[in-house]
C-alpha cells in the first residue's frame, strides 16, 4: 500500500503571534485562545486535547481526552486510575498535552507533571456527571481485554437495576489528574510555513522566561 501526500498543502493566513502582544503569565494567554476558539471556531471541540503518557512498557502513548477545567495551577481532566494511562501517569508523571484548533490555525503544547486532584473535588465532579456516564465509570475495567461488546451492555444494565432510585457514589479506581505546567508553547500558522512559536518556560523563582522560537 502507498499514497503519496505531498501535495497536501494549506496556506496558514488567519492570525499572528507577536511577543508585543503575549501575557506574562501563560494561563491568561490560553485563556484568551481557548475563548476565541470556543466562540469563533464551534466546529472544534475546544477542550479536546491529546494527553501522551511513557507507558510501562517504555514506549509513548498519546490520546485525546476532555479537559473539565484549568485554573493557574494547571490544567485537569478526569479517568480511571487503573487504565492504562492512570498508571502510566503513577509510573512516571512527566506528561505532555496538546490543543489542535484547525479552524483558529492553532496550538499549544503543555509540558508538566500530573498528580491526583483532592478526592473531594473528584467527588464533586463525579456527581455533576449524568446518571448513564457515573454508572459507566463503574462497569468499564479501563483498558482491560473484554469478552464482547454484548457482555460490557449486560453489566451496565446490571447495574442500571442495580443503582435504581439510588445515589451513586464515586468509586476509588477512578478521579482527576491535574497537570501542572513547566513549559507552554503557543503555535500560531502563518504564511509560507513560518509560523509563529512563543514559548514559556517557569522559572525557579515561579516566573515565566518567554522567547520567541524558530518555526
Amino acid at each position: 500500500m502507498e499514497k503519496d501526500l505531498s501535495n497536501y498543502r494549506k496556506s496558514y493566513e488567519k492570525h499572528e503571534l507577536l511577543l508585543k502582544d503575549v501575557s506574562e503569565n501563560p494561563l491568561e494567554l490560553f485563556q484568551q485562545w481557548f475563548h476565541e476558539v470556543d466562540k469563533f471556531f464551534p466546529a472544534d471541540e475546544t477542550n479536546a486535547m491529546t494527553l501522551s503518557t511513557i507507558g510501562l512498557d517504555g514506549f509513548p502513548k498519546s490520546r485525546v481526552v476532555l479537559l473539565k477545567k484549568y485554573t493557574y495551577e494547571g490544567f485537569i481532566f478526569y479517568t480511571n486510575y487503573n487504565s492504562e494511562k492512570g498508571k502510566a501517569i503513577l509510573n512516571n508523571a512527566n506528561v505532555c498535552l496538546s490543543f489542535f484548533w484547525h479552524g483558529a490555525e492553532r496550538q499549544v503544547i503543555i509540558k508538566g507533571k500530573a498528580e491526583k486532584i483532592a478526592e473531594n473535588l473528584s467527588d464533586g465532579y463525579f456527581e455533576s456527571r449524568p446518571r448513564g456516564s457515573q454508572l459507566g465509570a463503574i462497569v468499564s475495567n479501563q483498558s482491560e481485554v473484554i469478552k464482547s461488546r454484548e457482555d460490557l451492555d449486560n453489566k451496565l444494565n446490571a447495574l442500571i437495576v442495580k443503582y435504581e432510585g439510588k445515589e451513586i457514589s464515586r468509586p476509588d479506581f477512578w478521579g482527576g489528574f491535574i497537570v501542572k505546567p513547566v513549559e507552554i508553547e503557543f503555535w500560531q500558522g502563518r504564511p509560507n510555513r513560518l509560523h509563529d512559536r512563543i514559548r514559556y518556560q517557569l522559572q525557579e523563582d515561579f516566573n515565566w522566561k518567554i522567547e520567541r522560537l524558530s518555526p
